[in-house]
């Protein structure tokens, strides 16, 4: 017998106290099967327990390993065919810096003219680009007093605090998801979708993306999709860069893929909190500024888009502090697409978003039934060695399901994986 790499001899007994932590707590385990059940869960630490989620676990191998750079996988026929039709319009722009420094941002070492001829946002926020063809940035919004409003990073495990409160003001936002975090977390993120959030795309593992290759750049954004599609029912046609990090390049890649590039003009800094010096007190200074702003007439011919996120508890808490705030200082807060009149945001016709003048007299939601989830990519089963990276997550979520189904769909996967050991 050869054992496979997904696990050793000392990793077998861990294997075991799963087993059996699973049999001692699966009495009180929550019901984490279907998105009304997981938006009932009300204790952040029950809400954060890994889970299982069939439809996820079956198409795993037809995606990249999570929270890693994604790449084209060999078995992709869509997306390889896809990445062949336009990879030879790409416009002829190398990445930037030096991987992996580059993907944390560290771009020590490159040189770059001081004329921005790739229109980089990271050097100087351009957002108009210089590649022909290329639409403009989204910035800001054109309607006068609004705030387009919208977070990064999601879908939180522990964001059902967070988005009870959204509903119970009937405010509805852009959620740009993390590809990583929708198959980590999908349950959640179908949650954004009922609520009547705008569903976007932020990046399958949340790299600088000028820094990776057009490949990479074209999986990060193609495999995000497939997962949202996947999870969700819908594909999306906006998306926002980590950290704003595009130019001409990315944004060309993110066009042929159907995807309009949102930035933003203020940054909150709530992601920063605990790093280079910048405090809760700084956060709450960014808002009261933005505030301030609107105070002050800044916004009397245009509105505007601050980052915020869906990062952790402390930047859903302060969105939440905030809140009341924003709403009493802007005319009108509203999703990202609400406030360009974007009323189809998926490549599927529903559902779809109310215009601007719909949402501001109260129509925050149009009828039209999402689509199901698709819960299969159709494709086959991928490397050896994606499937090694995958199979402890997956048992973790076997493990973790609710009731007898769970303890049997953990034997099952038990089972099947002992005989590929074999």
């Amino acid at each position: 017998m050869v054992l496979s790499s997904l696990f050793s001899v000392k990793t077998l007994p861990a294997v075991v106290l799963l087993a059996a932590s699973f049999l001692a707590n699966s009495a009180n385990a929550q019901d984490r099967t279907t998105e009304q059940g997981e938006a009932q869960i009300s204790d952040p630490n029950e809400e954060c327990t890994i889970y299982y989620y069939a439809p996820v676990s079956n198409a795993r191998y037809n995606f990249p390993t999570v929270w890693t750079v994604a790449t084209l996988l060999s078995n992709d026929t869509a997306g390889q065919t896809k990445y062949s039709n336009i990879s030879s319009g790409i416009p002829n722009i190398s990445p930037k810096g030096t991987q992996p420094q580059s993907e944390t941002g560290n771009f020590t070492g490159f040189t770059y003219s001081a004329s921005d001829p790739d229109c980089w946002w990271t050097y100087d926020k351009c957002t108009t680009p210089k590649y022909s063809g290329l639409q403009p940035d989204i910035a800001g919004v054109p309607e006068p007093g609004t705030l387009g409003y919208g977070f990064d990073d999601g879908p939180n495990c522990s964001h059902n605090a967070f988005y009870d409160y959204l509903s119970q003001q009937n405010q509805k936002a852009s959620m740009f998801y993390i590809g990583s975090n929708v198959m980590d977390w999908p349950l959640e993120a179908q949650r954004g979708l009922a609520d009547g959030h705008e569903i976007c795309v932020h990046t399958w593992s949340h790299k600088y993306m000028t820094s990776l290759t057009n490949e990479q750049a074209f999986a990060e954004l193609w495999y995000t999709m497939q997962a949202i599609k996947l999870v969700v029912g819908v594909t999306p046609t906006c998306w926002r860069p980590p950290f704003g990090d595009v130019d001409d390049r990315i944004r060309w890649i993110a066009n042929a893929l159907g995807l309009r590039t949102v930035i933003w003009q203020y940054d909150s800094n709530d992601w920063k909190v605990g790093t280079n010096n910048i405090t809760a007190a700084d956060v709450d200074a960014n808002y009261e500024a933005l505030i301030q702003r609107m105070e002050n007439g800044t916004f009397a011919t245009s509105g505007t888009i601050m980052l915020t996120h869906e990062l952790n508890n402390y930047t859903m808490s302060e969105a939440i502090t905030f809140y009341p705030q924003l709403k009493a200082a802007f005319k009108y807060l509203v999703p990202v697409g609400v406030a360009l009149n974007v009323s189809q945001p998926y490549v599927e016709p529903s559902p779809i978003l109310p215009n601007f003048e719909q949402y501001i007299s109260g129509t925050t939601t149009l009828s039209g039934s999402a689509p199901s989830a698709t819960g299969s990519q159709g494709a086959s089963s991928g490397s050896s060695a994606s499937k090694s990276g995958a199979g402890e997550s997956r048992l973790m979520n076997a493990l973790s399901v609710d009731g007898a189904g769970g303890l049997v769909g953990a034997m099952m996967f038990v089972g099947g994986l002992l005989r590929t050991m074999m």
